[in-house]
């Protein structure tokens, strides 16, 4: 009779197995499908408004149209694109309720994390930060003096997603550090930066945050990432209004002429 392998061995293959699982997930074609345009969104390649078509998307990816179509949901589940049904896939156009929502509730759960940063990072955690703060600072300043470099800014926006993931991590509640991620940094830059074309930080403007943080004062943290979190919502605000109507992307069917009398 063969023996059944003991719960020992069990626990000890299970890790392995996990694992390679996670390592084989980003291989597949819808995953890779969807990093590819999620990519070329943030990065502006895909402006806002701009027809997504299944099809040419999968040829310009060379795979087919299922894994595409499985990214689009994805993309639109995370707020980048939206589609209307007959109508068609775009990249979203953000809305001022957008802006607004994703403001308040970033506010809600990133002044949380830097009070618990400012009481529970260790020196290290907070020297690291600071060191953070000044890189993001360079790269966005780079940008600044090439703004029609998009690489540059996906490199600033990725650069300064870490800088908040470090804050949520060293804050030491998984579940507020997980809440943060999903809210996606990444995307709340894209909707700033890039879709609506937001300019112009201060040289220092992520050094003062980061100081402020590295201290043990958990009001001065939270009150520094609030400012932080609100810092040009208006003048986004009112880039947004002036974009107006401009973008449609909607592919709209023609309809058949209708016979002269």
């Amino acid at each position: 009779m063969n023996k059944q392998p003991s719960s020992r061995a069990r626990r000890k293959v299970a890790p392995a197995a996990l694992s390679a699982a996670f390592v084989a997930a980003p291989r597949s074609l819808a995953a890779r499908a969807y990093l590819e345009i999620r990519d070329r969104i943030l990065k502006g390649d895909l402006p806002v408004g701009v027809a997504l078509a299944r099809r040419k998307l999968a040829a310009a990816l060379g795979i087919s149209v299922p894994p595409v179509s499985e990214a689009l949901q994805r993309l639109e589940r995370e707020g980048l694109v939206e589609s209307k049904p007959r109508v068609g896939t775009r990249v979203r156009v953000p809305t001022r309720r957008d802006i607004e929502d994703r403001s308040l509730v970033r506010e809600a759960l990133e002044t949380q994390a830097a009070r618990l940063f400012a009481e529970r990072a260790s020196p290290a955690e907070k020297g690291e930060l600071r060191r953070m703060g000044r890189r993001v600072d360079r790269l966005y300043a780079a940008w600044e003096k090439n703004p029609g470099n998009r690489d540059g800014l996906f490199s600033a926006n990725t650069c300064h997603m870490r800088l908040h993931l470090h804050i949520a991590e060293r804050a030491r509640c998984p579940a507020l550090r997980d809440a943060i991620e999903r809210e996606q940094v990444l995307v709340f830059n894209w909707l700033h930066d890039t879709a609506v074309q937001r300019r112009s930080l201060a040289s220092n403007y992520h050094i003062r945050l980061t100081d402020a943080l590295a201290c043990c004062a958990p009001a001065r943290a939270e009150a520094a990432m609030r400012e932080h979190i609100r810092r040009g919502l208006q003048q986004v605000l009112s880039r947004l209004a002036c974009m107006g109507g401009a973008v449609n992307g909607w592919r709209h069917k023609k309809r058949p002429e209708q016979p002269k009398a």
